[in-house]
């Protein structure tokens, strides 16, 4: 089973919309929520279950030709069954992507991923294939969910 979330705090200096289109630069959600950790931050948590929602974000590596950087960063973040890794929100809200090893280097907190799947190598290959000069080796079909 298949299943994605993608959270982002909106601190008080930051308008809510921008957050919502700096993850939706990346990632169609089938559901949000809202959480208010505090007095002033409220986390916005998404969730899909499949990994067409991803669709944007496997395009945007391509478009941006940074496989190489994605396949490290996401193959870092593999844990039994799933993988978690961070973006630069700051980033995310002008459609550009960039890792995050560290919440600290996104001053306004990261968008944080966790995508939990049978098989997270598939994922990592589907996303981010191996590359020869800057060109992917092969393209894989989306796995199954």
């Amino acid at each position: 089973m298949t299943k994605i979330v993608v959270t982002a705090e909106v601190r008080p200096s930051e308008d809510e919309s921008k957050v919502l289109t700096a993850i939706a630069n990346f990632f169609d959600y089938e559901k949000i929520t809202k959480e208010k950790r505090g007095d002033y931050i409220v986390v916005i948590v998404e969730e899909s279950r499949t990994l067409k929602s991803l669709q944007k974000f496997h395009d945007a590596l391509r478009e941006e030709k940074i496989l190489d950087v994605a396949r490290k960063y996401l193959r870092k973040g593999i844990s039994d069954n799933s993988i978690s890794f961070m973006l630069h929100k700051q980033a995310a809200a002008i459609g550009v992507i960039s890792f995050v090893d560290d919440e600290r280097e996104s001053p306004l907190g990261p968008i944080s991923f966790y995508i939990e799947h049978k098989n997270p190598n598939e994922v990592v290959d589907w996303l981010a294939p191996r590359t020869a000069k800057g060109h992917p080796l092969w393209e894989n079909k989306i796995p199954e969910d």
